[in-house]
């Protein structure tokens, strides 16, 4: 990957970033990219969404001790 495609790939994710952090979706950085590459690689986008939802309600709430060996 060339400069410039690595720059606006990094500016992209930390646009997907602050927007997921203003909808409170609670994704860390790491998790959001694996996500958009699953979608950029033609995974349904909803389906995925309603993965990571069903994963969290199997979780349960988290401590941040928690959160940090969890991708999800």
């Amino acid at each position: 990957m060339d400069a410039d495609a690595a720059k606006t790939a990094r500016e992209s994710l930390d646009l997907a970033f602050q927007m997921s952090n203003i909808l409170d979706t609670g994704l860390d950085r790491h998790t959001l990219s694996i996500l958009i590459a699953l979608c950029d690689l033609g995974l349904n986008p909803e389906a995925l969404a309603a993965v990571v939802k069903e994963l969290r309600n199997d979780l349960g709430p988290l401590t941040p001790q928690d959160a940090a060996r969890h991708v999800l």
